[in-house]
């Protein structure tokens, strides 16, 4: 858990490494600041998913008891793939700055792989503990890490959808996918049910157990 959360700190600290100050004329500051707001813009959206995933990795963390040498590679794999959140990050800044669509274009796609692929990591790691329950905690029911491969899948579909889309259609289709994806990460940090439940008027009937 040390180490990752480490890398995953390492991660957002990175994001702030393309905020640089203007090359403007006497003057022009405040001018030149307002033009960077796409560099904003895409940190706030790197931020808030790296933040949503650290909030989902503290979630499944709090259900596992201990590690075996799977468990360990599939994480690895996982921190692999949020670690490369900070390139994509950086090119849709760029070319945000420039203003050339056919690079936008190809900037929101490499954003899609990137998302994908990450959301294919934590395929990996749900699948696998859902085939070792015996590395969670007793109380946790041995369904929950198998209800969570859909969420997972549901992010690989989309991810690659909103590249598509943002190739062929516009790059804005794709950076609105973009923003909603780690909303929907962040509402079912803690499993789609208990977010169901949460929104569900209470009808008097007795929850389930296990967490």
């Amino acid at each position: 858990m040390a180490f990752s959360d480490a890398i995953i700190a390492i991660v957002i600290t990175l994001l702030v490494l393309d905020l640089r100050p203007p090359e403007t004329e006497p003057g022009g500051l405040l001018r030149g600041l307002l033009e960077e707001w796409p560099t904003y813009l895409a940190y706030a959206a790197s931020y808030v998913y790296l933040a949503v995933i650290w909030m989902n990795h503290k979630a499944a963390f709090l259900r596992i008891k201990e590690m075996d040498v799977g468990l360990q590679w599939a994480n690895l794999g996982l921190l692999a793939a949020l670690a490369l959140i900070p390139w994509p990050t950086a090119v849709i800044a760029e070319t945000a700055r420039t203003g050339n669509l056919d690079d936008e274009r190809v900037a929101v796609a490499l954003y899609a792989i990137v998302g994908a692929l990450l959301c294919t990591a934590w395929l990996v790691f749900f699948a696998y503990l859902a085939r070792h329950p015996d590395l969670t905690h007793d109380e946790v029911d041995e369904l929950y890490f198998a209800r969570e491969r859909p969420r997972a899948l549901i992010g690989v579909v989309l991810y690659l959808a909103a590249g598509a889309a943002g190739m062929l259609v516009h790059p804005l289709v794709a950076s609105v996918v973009f923003l909603i994806l780690p909303v929907f990460y962040g509402l079912t940090s803690h499993g789609q049910h208990r977010w169901r439940r949460a929104l569900r008027i209470d009808d008097g009937a007795t929850p389930r157990a296990g967490r």
